[in-house]
């Protein structure tokens, strides 16, 4: 005879169950805005040994099982030669799960520790020889599309680290085509709060493989934005919302880049252009009453 929940045990099942369908929600609604996954495919999920990967996995299986289409996972785990890392946690979870899965050896980490001189910062080189690998073992794998565990704030993060430390707007798009022109990488996660994947892992209880390179690393760029962002997050509730959203709202002719408007062609054509500078914007700040007069202004 099973033994009553407690109503603490409830409590935590009931928001468990909640969480589950927010995550399966927010992925199927990325897959579907972007056409990530198409009837068919054959999907390498690249797997790190951290939450991010184990949770998207996770997820995918989940959303296979209702999904309208058919589609194939393979889980994909880079050993990168790092000392002590524990090579039989990887394949032993994914066995239990039944998921067909391939690990690929390949020594980056002497590499790394050989060209970057101490203290440097390892995740530029280390990505760019994990990317290329993963690359070729998609190919030899016949994936048709590459899984990548990245969330919402990795996103951002990746935004303000391109505005604050490289002078350029540029972000992590949940869809793009690599670097070799020969695959499809896409990013499910794309609207899932680094948060939410933190609660889930700790629900599902995942064999989390720390990294003994960038993981290992303080005072990392990446890492004060982190903090930034987190920090905006209690203090202002709805700004990181705002900036996420910004992602998706982007307007050329109000930017600054010639190559991807062309200001120099510009002309007044006397013809109402909603897109157009109105001269006085509404602060979005202000309440609606004080903003009537600034969106009217002009007018006749």
């Amino acid at each position: 005879m099973n033994t009553p929940l407690t109503t603490q045990e409830q409590k935590a099942a009931f928001e468990n169950n909640k969480l589950s369908k927010r995550l399966c929600r927010l992925v199927g609604q990325a897959i579907g805005d972007y056409r990530m996954i198409e009837a068919g495919d054959k999907v390498m999920v690249c797997m790190s040994g951290g939450k991010d990967s184990y949770a998207l996995l996770d997820i995918l299986l989940l959303l296979r099982e209702r999904a309208p289409i058919g589609f194939d996972l393979i889980a994909v785990n880079l050993d990168q030669g790092q000392p002590g890392f524990p090579k039989e946690v990887l394949p032993n979870y994914l066995k239990k799960l039944a998921v067909p899965f391939h690990i690929e050896t390949q020594d980056t980490y002497s590499i790394v520790k050989r060209v970057i001189p101490e203290g440097k910062t390892t995740c530029g080189l280390c990505s760019r020889l994990r990317r290329g690998i993963l690359y070729r073992v998609a190919t030899e794998l016949g994936a048709t599309k590459i899984a990548l565990g990245h969330h919402r704030d990795d996103m951002l993060q990746t935004l303000f680290l391109n505005m604050f430390f490289g002078g350029k707007l540029k972000g992590m798009p949940p869809k793009l085509v690599s670097d070799d022109g020969q695959h499809i990488v896409i990013r499910p996660l794309a609207y899932v709060k680094e948060t939410d994947l933190e609660r889930w892992a700790d629900v599902r209880q995942f064999p989390i493989i720390p990294c003994d390179l960038c993981g290992s690393q303080e005072n990392l760029q990446r890492q004060q934005i982190k903090e930034m962002l987190r920090d905006w997050d209690k203090r202002f509730p709805g700004r990181v919302e705002n900036c996420f959203a910004a992602l998706g709202h982007v307007v050329p002719s109000h930017l600054m880049d010639k190559h991807h408007y062309d200001f120099e062609s510009l002309r007044a054509t006397g013809v109402a252009d909603i897109n157009g500078d109105i001269a006085f914007d509404a602060d979005p700040c202000m309440p609606p009453s004080k903003t009537v007069q600034l969106v009217h202004f002009g007018e006749g």
